[in-house]
Formats: C-alpha cells, sequence, structure tokens
C-alpha cells in the first residue's frame, strides 16, 4: 500500500555538534574527542515505523527517517555540562581498542517528552529517562564515524540513537512505550495512544541540576500536521 505512515513516532534523542575536525583521512581517537564536540541539544529523530519495518529488507530505512528532524533552540556547550559527568554502563564483550575510552563521559542529563493533543489545553508525559543512559558515549561515536578517515567539518551534527532507561517509564519511543501498539498509552484528555496522531504535539524537554545549579537545553515543540 502507498500512502502516509500511520505508525508515526518520536524517538527521544540528543545530538551533538562538532568543531573542525582533522583533514581527511585521519582519525580521531576517544581521548581527543572531547577537543572537538562544541555542544549538545535535543533531538527528535521522527520515525514512521510502518516504512520503517518495509525498507529494513533489503535497504535499511530512508523514507521512513528522512521526512523530519526537531531540534532544540540552543546549544549548550561541552564546558557548561562538565560539572554533570557520570561514569557509562559496564560494556560487555570488551569493546576494540580504537573505542577504549578513560574517565567518566557519559553525562546526567534529565529528559521528558509529553504529548498534546490538538485543542486539549494540558500536555501528558508519557516519558521520563536520562540520556547517562546511553551505552555508547560521544566520545566512542566520533571515534567510532572517523576510525575510517571520514573527516569531520564544523556544524557537523551526530545523533545519539534513541534514549532509553531500563524502567518502562523511561522508553524513549511510543514503539517501546505501547509495545509495538499492544498497551496504548493514555491521555490526560482521556484518549489513548499507539503511535502520534495528526493534530498531536509532541514536546521534549531536557536539564542538568546539581548542586544547586541547573543548565537547561530549552525544549522542542513540534505539531504534527495532517500529510498533504
Amino acid at each position: 500500500v502507498f500512502g502516509p505512515t500511520k505508525l508515526l513516532d518520536f524517538e527521544l534523542e540528543m545530538a551533538f555538534v562538532t568543531f573542525d575536525g582533522k583533514p581527511l583521512g585521519e582519525r580521531i581517537s576517544t581521548k581527543e574527542a572531547d577537543n572537538y564536540i562544541f555542544g549538545m541539544f535535543l533531538f527528535n529523530d521522527w520515525s514512521a515505523r510502518d516504512i520503517q519495518k518495509w525498507e529494513y529488507v533489503p535497504l535499511g530505512p530512508f523514507l521512513a527517517k528522512s521526512f523530519a528532524s526537531s531540534v532544540s533552540p540552543w546549544i549548550v556547550t561541552l564546558d557548561a555540562l562538565e560539572p554533570f559527568r557520570v561514569s557509562g554502563p559496564t560494556q560487555e564483550p570488551k569493546v576494540l581498542p580504537y573505542l577504549e575510552y578513560e574517565g567518566d563521559k557519559n553525562i546526567d542529563i534529565k529528559l521528558e517528552v509529553s504529548i498534546k493533543p490538538e485543542n486539549t489545553a494540558e500536555p501528558t508525559t508519557v516519558c521520563k529517562s536520562n540520556y547517562k543512559h546511553m551505552y555508547w558515549n560521544m566520545n566512542q561515536q566520533l571515534a567510532h564515524h572517523s576510525v575510517n578517515g571520514c573527516n569531520i567539518r564544523s556544524g557537523d551534527v551526530m545523533a545519539s540513537g534513541t534514549i532509553s532507561g531500563k524502567d518502562p517509564s523511561a522508553y524513549g519511543s511510543m514503539l517501546e512505550l505501547t509495545w509495538r501498539g499492544t498497551k496504548p498509552v493514555k491521555l490526560s484528555d482521556g484518549t489513548e495512544r499507539k503511535f502520534i496522531n495528526d493534530g498531536d504535539t509532541v514536546i521534549m524537554k531536557g536539564h542538568a541540576e546539581k548542586d544547586g545549579v541547573r543548565v537547561g537545553f530549552g525544549q522542542v515543540s513540534t505539531a504534527v500536521l495532517p500529510a498533504k
């Protein structure tokens, strides 16, 4: 069947933006990576799950991901996030040598996602997660991206992938929250959602807080309009 997606989904992610990297053919190590990362922002990697499933074989997702991404309004510098560094999860099996790193490279950033139906005053929070749950950190991501000599340019953006915690309330997409649509989420207006409907507004927020200091990322809010 050819037509608009019937399974529109958000993906709660964060992204980082780079400085100029090394010349084409040179690698950036995990130890050097912090010197090439300018800062971070919230990133909603919209997905059409039904189209995505169809495209996976044999080529992988394309149209299911290429139609939209939403980002928060400003970049929080890596320097501003230093006080919120935490250790990451234990990585088993042992990673390859070029992905090994030292120190605390995960960051404690509290995240939440809300859905606000059309003509409804109050949004409903459907997800509370944290960037510290990421299995792969930014240093590893940049090291992997450049290990084949790919050149990194100023202003390049790399998104994290869906940020989900172990608790079901911390799942970072409707696909996970509703268990592929089998467990609908109830909203404050009494309606239910398996995925995102036309007219819904998806709102993502994030902040880091420690010892009375709070650094905010603003919010990324996107209303879904019907397909043309």
